[in-house]
């Protein structure tokens, strides 16, 4: 059943977007780090990131599902095409990176020569996707991990500075939708 509330997010859609988005914000910082952590704290570093990735893969599903299935607000009148244009692919843009960045983090474990479980939280063992084992391919999934990761910093710029543009210059209510909390400009 598709909701047609269409001034506003579901309560279940604001808080898969912020859950997820810290998670990302997180993750992409612990990234940049994870080649500086001391050698007797990269292992659990490394379990640590690769669960909250896995979540956030689990979570990114969750949302898709959500977004399919909700109909979110209207996008404010005025709007010019290019920048409706540009809304749609960065949000398209955004579930390939929620979908795509832990699946080649998968990818890159599954085919890695290091047979080192993941433990989820240290709860149980994620399996491994069914990957020839391989330095080479196991590489190739890390440089297409690294490169999502970096596009996904310029995207989440992009998505921030746009918002912003919305409240401060445009003075719409686009922000209002995903921080509820905010006053709405009339």
């Amino acid at each position: 059943m598709i909701e047609n509330s269409t001034d506003k997010y579901t309560k279940v859609a604001i808080a898969l977007h912020w859950i997820i988005g810290v998670a990302i914000v997180i993750m992409l910082i612990m990234g940049l780090l994870l080649d500086s952590i001391p050698i007797d704290y990269k292992f659990q570093v490394y379990q640590f990131h690769k669960s909250l990735g896995l979540t956030i893969l689990v979570l990114s599903f969750v949302r898709l599902f959500w977004r399919l299935t909700h109909k979110p607000p209207a996008l404010p009148e005025g709007m010019k095409p290019w920048e409706i244009w540009a809304s749609k692919l960065t949000h398209y843009a955004f579930y390939i990176m929620m979908i795509g960045i832990p699946m080649t983090g998968w990818a890159l474990v599954s085919a890695s020569t290091l047979t080192i479980p993941t433990m989820w939280f240290g709860l149980f063992e994620w399996p491994r996707l069914p990957l020839t084992v391989s330095k080479a391919l196991s590489h190739d999934f890390a440089e297409m991990h690294e490169v999502l990761a970096n596009l996904t910093i310029a995207l989440l710029a992009l998505h921030i500075g746009a918002a912003l543009k919305h409240h401060f210059i445009n003075k719409d209510n686009v922000l209002t939708h995903m921080l509820p909390f905010l006053k709405q400009i009339k």
